[in-house]
Order: structure tokens, then sequence, then C-alpha cells
């Protein structure tokens, strides 16, 4: 994770939890002059709502508006991570040990950078996936984006 990402993630972190949500993660896409800012929030039970968005979204903006932590124009963006979910931090992952992910790596591991396989386990700061009855061991600090697969 970045430290922009990380920095935004630990400002906003208290905030969405006292509105009875959980910080699923947070992305920052950065497209020449403008960038989006998607936050991403979750909660058991019945889901998030779109009231449950629109409020963390006008704290969010408060708490922005006084920070600034981002340079230049942007567009907040505040969704549920759906099915097909984005896994941000290995606490994720293992949450769906037994799932199908697709994973994108920042390098290649044996000639490879995109895997879609079943989490085994999550070991220190390695991911197991289980890729064609080949087990791979995917460093953290090496996944770019790794979603679940619906």
């Amino acid at each position: 994770m970045s430290n922009s990402i990380t920095l935004i993630s630990d400002l906003i972190r208290p905030t969405v939890s006292a509105l009875g949500v959980e910080l699923w993660g947070v992305e920052h896409i950065v497209q020449g002059r403008f960038s989006v800012l998607r936050v991403y929030i979750d909660k058991g039970g019945d889901g998030i709502t779109i009231e449950d968005c629109e409020k963390v979204s006008r704290q969010i903006s408060g708490i922005f508006d006084v920070e600034d932590p981002i340079a230049g124009e942007y567009t907040l963006e505040v969704s549920s991570p759906g099915m097909d979910r984005p896994l941000f931090e290995l606490s994720q992952f293992e949450r769906y040990v037994g799932s199908v992910v697709t994973v994108r790596l920042r390098a290649p591991l044996e000639g490879r950078r995109k895997f879609k396989g079943v989490i085994q386990k999550v070991e220190a700061d390695t991911v197991c996936l289980l890729v064609d009855d080949k087990e791979y061991m995917l460093p953290a600090s090496t996944i770019d984006k790794a979603n679940l697969v619906f």
C-alpha cells in the first residue's frame, strides 16, 4: 500500500468506523491532472446502502476540506466492494481462504504476473494460491491488485 493511501486510510478510518461501517479499502487512481479517490466500505448483515455511502461521503468530504490530503482536483467515490470485491490487506485474504481470486503482481513471478486460483492460506506476509494444481507463494508486497471471482 502506498504512503498516500496509508495516510488517507488512517485519516478516515475512525470516522468511517464511528458511522457503523468498516473501511474495506482505498484506491487513488491518477489520470493526468484529475484523479479518483475510491473508498470502499462494508458491513455485515444487510450490506451497504446508498444512505451509508452518502453519510460516509459527507463525513470524508468534511475531513478532506480541513486536512487536504490530495493535491489537485479529484472525484470522491464511496461504494460497497461488491461481489467481486477487491482485496487490500492480508486479513481480507484470510477471510476468503478457499475462495477463487484473480491476482495481478507488480513484477513477474516464474514468468507470469496474472494468477487465478484458490486461496489456500496466508502465512506471515505471503498468500498461498493454488493455480491448476500448483501452489504459488505470493509475497503481499508484490501484489498490485486482487479481486474475488464471483
